[in-house]
């Protein structure tokens, strides 16, 4: 074994150790209720305190009466999902949802399987709704046709689901964003997303957390998700706002997501602007539970205990 290859393996099992040991203090404190599935909890009411104040903030730096506000349920349809494109670049993330639409005899057979110890996931058929991977994706088909003049800017918040069973805490398999979305010419989305950069670092500078911007990509799966991440790199079309949960153990833990779509949702969507171009699109995402646990874990496990300028800006 190389000395580079050991002291990887080392600080990786020192990380993993680290999330674990986080993890630990915060089911330990009630903040979150285990689960018999990885990534998966439930959230105390002192949990929902903290992400409440968290939003007051963000919702104190956003648009306000200017954008549009909309709260979707977590489950969205099929023929939408679709449209996103999302299976095909992230196929290992995806929730579906699936349910029995048998007859009576094929129920009987499921419940004899399910007594048997046996698999009975194969009487179950698709639905026509699927789990919400971002929380933007169910605002798009509202916006097929022509956008009014000046385009279109969204307040959007609600929960996500992605397929990532895991003990770090920061990876949540069901989380909360809350989304600003510009939805319009391309220089307005350029403008939405750059000028979001600074304004989630002050939102976090007033939470007291100190982040940094990195230049980033999605995780696309496959060979061609290879390319695809490369190109958003060097197109710099997503930034994240970070905050290192576990000191130098690694490079830090997006909080905040900054992203310039393009015109993809305009496509797909058949989006047009008021001049007869395709849409082009951009968000800014707040990541509430990892903007959480950045305060708890920076803070203290304690919020009583938080300085009291924090607590004051949270109204906690």
């Amino acid at each position: 074994m190389s000395t580079d290859t050991a002291v990887e393996r080392e600080e990786t099992s020192e990380l993993e150790r680290a999330r674990r040991a986080f993890r630990a203090e915060l089911l330990d404190a009630g903040l979150l209720v285990d689960t018999s599935v990885a990534g998966l909890y439930g959230r105390s009411g002192l949990f929902e305190d903290i992400v409440d104040g968290i939003d007051a903030v963000v919702r104190a730096a956003g648009p306000g009466a200017s954008a549009a506000r909309f709260r979707f349920p977590p489950v969205f349809p099929r023929t939408s999902f679709e449209r996103t494109d999302y299976i095909a670049s992230f196929p290992n993330l995806t929730g579906a949802i699936n349910t029995f639409t048998g007859t009576n005899a094929e129920h009987a057979q499921l419940l004899a399987a399910r007594a048997d110890g046996e698999s009975w996931d194969k009487w179950l058929e698709p639905a026509d709704t699927m789990l919400v991977s971002a929380a933007c994706h169910p605002a798009y088909p509202m916006f097929t046709g022509v956008l009014p003049d000046g385009g279109a800017l969204l307040d959007v918040y609600g929960y996500c689901f992605r397929h990532e069973p895991a003990f770090d805490p920061a990876r949540m398999q069901a989380f909360r964003m809350h989304e600003f979305v510009q939805i319009g010419t391309a220089d307005q989305a350029a403008t939405h997303r750059d000028s979001w950069i600074e304004r989630g670092l002050e939102v976090l500078s007033d939470l007291w957390l100190d982040a940094t911007p990195v230049v980033a990509n999605d995780p696309f799966f496959g060979r061609v998700g290879r390319m695809l991440a490369a190109n958003q790199r060097e197109e710099n079309l997503k930034t994240e706002l970070t905050v290192r949960l576990y000191g130098d153990l690694d490079e830090g833990t997006a909080v905040v997501s900054c992203n310039c779509h393009q015109d993809h949702f305009g496509v797909t969507f058949d989006i047009a602007t008021a001049d007869g171009g395709v849409a082009h699109s951009a968000c800014v995402g707040f990541g509430m539970e990892r903007i959480a646990l950045a305060m708890l874990r920076t803070h203290g496990i304690d919020p009583s205990r938080w300085p009291s300028a924090v607590k004051s800006r949270m109204s906690l």
